[in-house]
């Protein structure tokens, strides 16, 4: 049996972060050897799995060297300046990233194409394993409703969510206008107000909700004369999140560099392009 995929953490404190911290505990192939928060965290200094119980010996710190002194594979979910930043570090030191941050500008994505040049990257919207089998139903749902139906992506999250819209609703819009040969940038269309006129059929509409602990509900509508087609995932528990970005994180000790997504995780790669 293979020795286990050392693990670190970025944002270990944060709300998916604690999740994390179980699901690599709770995976046979892992073990944590790093565990990093901002300066000032009120968590510095505690044991990783403080928030659920557990003891892992691993000390949350501050300190990205020492975060990152032992670990193959760091799994990120914090924000897009940070990313950023441990991006280079990784990429110097050879250690492979999973990469759950949300929000990133055109110059972002580009420097994690550039880091997956040098090193092994799963950078994706969204790591359930559920939302991605979504993505692959939607890939082939767009392509029979080709004509005659109107398309709404319906995404909602916590009052705590940053950016709007959310990561995994884009990525269903991206997919969506990939199978019908449109470009989204073209043809999207973020919530609407006033005397908009008419809908415009070759567009892909956005409406986002943000309210309470909601953890992820998504919805691609395709309204025709007559019918309505709903694909629809609901996520009760960040878990899903977490258990599928370690699954990213063991999958990623066949690969040395390069950039993937879950769907190269889960092999359900089809003519989509990768996030």
């Amino acid at each position: 049996m293979s020795a286990p995929i050392k693990i670190a953490i970025a944002g270990v404190n944060g709300r998916m972060g604690k999740m994390l911290v179980e699901a690599v505990e709770q995976n046979p192939h892992t073990v944590l050897t790093g565990a990093l928060e901002h300066a000032g965290s009120e968590a510095l200094g505690l044991d990783a799995g403080y928030a659920s119980g557990l003891k892992t010996g691993v000390i949350i710190s501050s300190d990205t060297d020492a975060a990152l002194a032992d670990c193959q594979v760091l799994i990120d979910f914090t924000r897009p300046a940070v990313s950023g930043s441990l991006l280079l570090v990784c990429t110097k030191r050879g250690i492979k990233m999973v990469i759950g941050t949300t929000g990133f500008d055109e110059a972002g994505k580009a420097a994690i194409a550039a880091a997956a040049e040098q090193t092994a990257v799963v950078f994706s919207a969204n790591y359930s394993v559920g939302v991605n089998l979504t993505f692959h139903i939607l890939d082939t749902v767009s392509c029979v409703l080709n004509e005659g139906y109107d398309i709404e992506i319906i995404e909602a999250h916590h009052r705590h969510k940053v950016d709007a819209p959310s990561g995994t609703a884009l990525r269903m819009g991206e997919v969506i206008a990939h199978a019908l040969g449109r470009n989204l940038k073209d043809c999207a269309v973020y919530g609407r107000e006033g005397h908009t006129g008419a809908r415009d059929p070759h567009t892909i509409g956005f409406a986002t909700v943000r309210g309470g602990d909601i953890v992820g509900d998504h919805t691609a509508l395709f309204a025709g004369e007559g019918e309505r087609v709903e694909i629809t995932h609901k996520a009760s528990s960040r878990m899903t999140f977490a258990a599928g970005a370690v699954r990213a994180a063991v999958w990623l000790q066949h690969h040395d560099r390069g950039l993937y997504d879950m769907q190269d995780v889960l092999g359900l790669k089809t003519s989509n392009p990768p996030i």
